[in-house]
C-alpha cells in the first residue's frame, strides 16, 4: 500500500527524532541504519511529490535544462562531509579543497572553510544535536583544545578526532589508502584524481616507484607498512587523550574544543 505524503512526512521527522536520540544516548550503532532509513524516506517523498502534479502539454514538451557538471547541488557543509567522509581523518581545507576537486563536481573555495568551523558550533550550541551531524574540530592531545585548521565530523568517535604527535603522519598514510582504494573501486581516475594520489606516493616511502595512478596498489600497500609502524602507539595516546576528554569536557567542547584559558589551567 502505497504511503501518503503526510505518512511519509511524519515518518521522515520520526527518524530525524531516532537519530537525535541515538547520538545523545551514545547507541551511535544504531545511527547508520536509521540514516539510511531516512535517506530511503526521503527518496520516497521526492518521488511522491513528482506525482502529484502530471505536466501539461506544454511542460511535457519544454527542453530540460541540465547544469554544468562542474556544478553541485549540494551545500557547502554536505560537500565537505562528503570528503572527510571519504578521507576518513580530520583534514585542513586546503586538502579537502584538492580532494573534493579531484572526485566531486562543483568547486569549494579553501577561504570560505574557516568560517564553517565556528557556524557548526553555533548551530550546535542553539540547538544541540538537531542535525544529524556537524563539521567539528580535532583537538590536541595535551590542551584538548581545537587543533587549528584542522576539520573532522562529529558522528567519529571522539579518539578517531584526537591528533597527537604521530597523529598528522597516521592521518596522512590513513588518507593515502582510503583514497587508493576509493580509485581502485570507481575505476580509471581523472587527470586531477592522478595527481593528487602522485603527491601522496611522493611522501610515502616505496610508493613512487611504481607509481601507477589507475592501480594504486602500491600506494596501499606502501602506506600499510609504514602505518603499521606508528599505529599501536598512535591509537593509545589518541585513546588516552578522548578518555580524559569524555571526563573533562561537556557536550560541546568535546565537539569543538576547551578553551585555551581553561585548557591552561586545567594543565597545571
Amino acid at each position: 500500500m502505497a504511503e501518503t505524503m503526510d505518512e511519509l512526512e511524519d515518518l521522515i521527522s520520526g527518524l530525524r527524532a531516532r537519530i537525535r536520540r541515538a547520538l545523545s544516548s551514545g547507541q551511535r550503532v544504531e545511527v547508520p541504519a536509521l540514516r539510511a532509513e531516512l535517506r530511503a524516506a526521503e527518496q520516497r517523498w521526492d518521488e511522491a511529490l513528482q506525482g502529484i502534479e502530471a505536466p501539461d502539454d506544454d511542460q511535457a514538451h519544454a527542453p530540460l535544462i541540465s547544469l554544468p557538471s562542474s556544478v553541485s547541488l549540494l551545500p557547502m557543509r554536505e560537500q565537505v562531509h562528503q570528503v572527510l567522509t571519504l578521507l576518513g581523518v580530520p583534514a585542513a581545507p586546503k586538502l579537502i579543497v584538492a580532494v573534493h576537486e579531484a572526485f566531486y563536481a562543483g568547486d569549494l573555495v579553501s577561504a570560505k572553510l574557516t568560517s564553517l568551523r565556528r557556524d557548526e558550533e553555533r548551530s550546535f550550541r542553539s540547538a544541540p544535536l538537531a542535525r544529524p551531524y556537524y563539521l567539528c574540530s580535532a583537538l590536541a592531545v595535551d590542551q584538548l583544545v581545537s587543533v587549528r585548521g584542522l576539520l573532522a565530523v562529529s558522528t567519529w568517535s571522539l579518539d578517531r578526532r584526537m591528533i597527537g604527535p604521530l597523529s598528522p603522519r597516521v592521518d596522512f598514510l590513513s588518507g593515502a589508502i582510503r583514497l587508493a582504494e576509493h580509485v581502485e573501486r570507481t575505476g580509471d581516475p581523472g587527470p586531477q584524481a592522478s595527481r593528487l594520489l602522485w603527491r601522496f606516493a611522493t611522501n610515502i616511502p616505496g610508493a613512487a616507484e611504481s607509481f601507477d595512478a589507475a592501480k594504486p596498489a602500491a600506494i596501499i600497500s606502501a602506506a600499510r607498512a609504514e602505518l603499521e609502524v606508528h599505529h599501536d602507539s598512535d591509537r593509545a595516546q589518541r585513546k588516552a587523550a578522548a578518555d580524559t576528554a569524555r571526563r573533562r569536557l561537556d557536550d560541546v567542547q568535546q565537539l569543538f574544543g576547551a578553551s585555551p584559558l581553561r585548557a591552561v589551567r586545567s594543565a597545571t
